[in-house]
């Protein structure tokens, strides 16, 4: 059974909405990341567009990431469609390297070419801006920078990975090509937000789509996932539903919800992951209830 899919606002790409977060392979130097070895970054990259997803996104900041998708996915790079990010700049720090943000263009451009070299491609389907700020755009005129590559034909479209109150002065530029926005049951503050840049024609891209996982079980915080609890998520799982599981059916049943990365460094996880998403969005009553108890517990999205 095929992976639904979506066009991604005025791209035009037809994406499988359930996408592929790369920053899982970034290695142990970046962020407490788990160790990866070449043969894990292999396997699972190769899992994923052997399962059909067709959208992977990085950064030039996410460890080895982008090394690794070259080295395994170079040969199969028209399988899928590639998003990176800018901005970034990595530092040694001794057992473990910094990555702040450099907002100038000739770092933007630096990220651009590493990014090419690393992943072994000439062209990069979507730029992104990694969690630049108005400010940020505006002193140093990025955007000015991303219509540049553009332009040049190394890169197709841009966007930004932005959250609130940024977000909506960027939809209000309307700029970008897409944007790439934090949205779960349990992090509803972007909902609307979502909404207004669907309408605006930009693609939507969510990550935190499951919260990291439960406690435990995945990399989520407990203060997070006491929302699940306290708005009884529980009581609508269908029969041998995991609250992972219904979390993720709960970021597809957003009408603009065009692709949702998630990312995993465990075949088994990729494949119940797959699953769920052949599943689909939840039941219309179930999202609105969920939605129903979610406000009662003060879980609601920005007017």
């Amino acid at each position: 059974m095929p992976l639904p899919r979506k066009v991604l606002g005025r791209t035009g790409l037809e994406v499988t909405q359930l996408g592929f977060g790369a920053m899982e392979v970034r290695g142990q130097r970046i962020w407490n990341g788990r160790p990866c070895t070449d043969e894990q970054a292999k396997t699972i990259l190769n899992a994923v567009v052997d399962a059909g997803i067709n959208f992977i996104d990085t950064s030039s900041d996410y460890g080895k990431s982008e090394l690794y998708i070259g080295r395994h996915l170079a040969h199969r790079r028209n399988e899928f469609h590639l998003a990176t990010k800018c901005g970034c700049h990595m530092q040694f720090a001794g057992d473990h390297d910094e990555t702040p943000h450099v907002w100038t263009r000739s770092n933007l451009m630096r990220n651009l070419a590493d990014s090419l070299l690393k992943m072994q491609v000439d062209q990069i389907d979507l730029m992104q801006l990694h969690n630049a700020t108005v400010k940020d755009c505006e002193d140093n005129k990025l955007v000015d920078v991303l219509q540049e590559m553009k332009a040049s034909g190394v890169v197709k479209f841009i966007g930004s990975s932005a959250v609130s109150p940024s977000l909506s002065t960027f939809i209000d530029w309307g700029v970008f090509d897409v944007f790439q926005i934090p949205y779960s049951a349990l992090e509803r503050k972007h909902e609307n937000l979502i909404t207004r840049a669907a309408e605006a024609g930009a693609g939507i891209i969510i990550r935190g789509g499951v919260a990291k996982g439960e406690p435990g079980q995945g990399l989520g915080l407990e203060d997070k996932w006491r929302i699940f609890e306290k708005a009884r998520l529980q009581e609508l799982l269908e029969p041998g539903e995991t609250p992972t599981a219904f979390l993720l059916r709960f970021t597809l049943s957003h009408p603009h919800c065009h692709t949702t990365i998630v990312g995993t460094m465990n075949p088994e996880h990729l494949k119940a992951n797959i699953a769920v998403a052949e599943k689909g969005p939840l039941a219309a009553d179930v999202y609105a209830e969920a939605k129903r108890r979610l406000d009662e517990v003060g879980e609601v999205p920005e007017a």
